[in-house]
C-alpha cells in the first residue's frame, strides 16, 4: 500500500499539534500511503493529508478511503472544502491555525492566522501558466503547437514543456525536436497545479464597478458590445462564464470580466468609456486579462465572450462554497 512520505507525515502531525495544547502530544502508530495512524490523548485516529484543501481533494480523499479518515490536513482549508466535511461530521485542521474537530473528548474550534509552508512555486511561471492553459484547453502538446496557440517565443515554448514534463504534468513521446509529442500524464493533477499556480499569478489590477442590471448575463452581453466597437478585446470569467459554460448555480448578481489592459488608469479609461462609475460593493469587477494565452483562447458562446474554461475553474475557486460546487461541476461537464 505504500506509505506516507516523510515530509507529508511530518506537516501533518505538525499542523494537528499546533491546533492542541502544549501538554498533550501526538504520537504517530503507523504511516500509510497518504495517511497516518496517530494517538492523542489516547485516543486512536486516522489523519488524512488533503494538498491546498479545496474541494476537489477534499472529494478526492473522502473517495479513496473505505472508511472516511478521522481528521483531514491542508495546507489551507478553502470553504468548500470546510462545507464537505462539515456535512460529513468529519473533523479538519489547517496549516494556518485553523481547525474544527469534535471527537470524543477532543474539542478543538480555531481560526489561526500561523505562517504556513509551501511547495516551491518559482517554476510556475507565466509562461508556464499559459502553456499549460493551452494545454489542458486543446490537448495540444508540441512545441510548435504552443507556439501558435500561446504567442510565446519558441525559447519561453520550450522551456515551458521542459518544466511540465519535469513536474510529471506531461509525458513525452518523442525526446528531441519542434514536434516532438507530449501528452497529460494526470488531467486532474495537472489542472489543480496549473489552478493553484495561475491564482498565485494573476494580476492584482481590478475596478469594482456600479451596474443597473438585473441579468448579468445579458448586461455583460450589452457593455460587450460597446467594448467592442470601441476595440476592447474583453471575456467574461467567474460565475456568469459557469452559467454559460455548465449551468449549475441558480442565481448570479456579480459578474467578472477580463478586459484589454494592462493598468489602473487604462481599466478605468475602459470604464469611463462605457458610462461606469468605481463603486464599492459594485456588482462588476474588470480586469486585465492574466495572460495573453487567455485572451487568444476565449471564444464566443451564445454570443458573450468567455474566457478558457480552466481559467473559468480557476476564478471559480475564489467565490466561496457555490464558487467552488460550480468549478467541480464545470470540471466534470469538461471531462465529460
Amino acid at each position: 500500500m505504500g506509505t506516507t512520505s516523510p515530509k507529508i507525515a511530518t506537516r501533518i502531525k505538525a499542523a494537528i499539534q499546533a491546533v492542541l495544547p502544549p501538554s498533550v502530544e501526538i504520537q504517530v502508530k503507523k504511516t500509510y500511503r497518504d495517511h497516518l495512524e496517530v494517538d492523542i490523548a489516547g485516543t486512536s485516529l486516522l489523519a488524512a493529508w488533503a494538498g491546498e484543501g479545496w474541494l476537489a481533494q477534499i472529494n478526492s480523499v473522502l473517495e479513496r478511503h473505505d472508511n472516511p479518515p478521522d481528521i483531514v490536513v491542508a495546507r489551507k482549508m478553502s470553504d468548500g472544502g470546510q462545507a464537505a466535511l462539515k456535512k460529513k461530521r468529519i473533523a479538519w485542521v489547517d496549516e494556518l491555525g485553523n481547525a474544527e474537530i469534535s471527537i470524543g473528548t477532543i474539542i478543538v474550534s480555531r481560526s489561526g492566522a500561523l505562517p504556513t509552508p509551501r511547495e516551491p512555486t518559482t517554476k510556475w511561471t507565466p509562461s508556464v501558466v499559459a502553456a499549460a492553459e493551452a494545454i489542458l484547453c486543446t490537448g495540444e502538446a508540441t512545441n510548435e503547437g504552443i507556439k501558435q496557440i500561446t504567442g510565446l517565443s519558441t525559447g519561453s515554448c520550450t522551456r515551458a514543456l521542459r518544466v511540465l514534463t519535469d513536474l510529471e504534468f506531461l509525458e513525452a513521446d518523442v525526446a528531441r525536436g519542434p514536434a516532438s509529442g507530449r501528452r497529460i500524464a494526470n488531467f486532474a493533477v495537472m489542472l489543480e497545479a496549473y489552478a493553484t499556480a495561475a491564482a498565485e499569478l494573476s494580476p492584482a489590477a481590478n475596478l469594482v464597478l456600479g451596474v443597473t442590471w438585473d441579468d448579468p448575463i445579458t448586461g455583460i452581453e450589452k457593455l460587450g458590445q460597446s467594448w467592442a466597437k470601441l476595440g476592447v478585446d474583453w471575456a467574461v470569467t467567474g460565475p456568469v462564464a459557469s452559467m454559460i459554460l455548465a449551468p449549475h448555480l441558480t442565481t448570479v448578481s456579480r459578474g467578472e470580466v477580463y478586459v484589454q489592459a494592462n493598468t489602473i488608469q487604462e481599466l478605468r479609461a475602459i470604464a469611463s468609456n462605457v458610462n461606469l462609475e468605481v463603486i464599492k460593493g459594485g456588482r462588476l469587477t474588470i480586469r486585465p486579462f492574466p495572460t495573453e494565452t487567455t485572451l487568444r483562447l476565449s471564444s464566443r458562446v451564445d454570443g458573450i465572450r468567455v474566457a478558457p474554461w480552466p481559467r473559468v475553474y480557476t476564478d471559480l475557486r475564489q467565490t466561496g462554497v457555490r464558487g467552488e460546487e460550480a468549478a467541480e461541476h464545470l470540471r466534470e461537464v469538461i471531462n465529460g
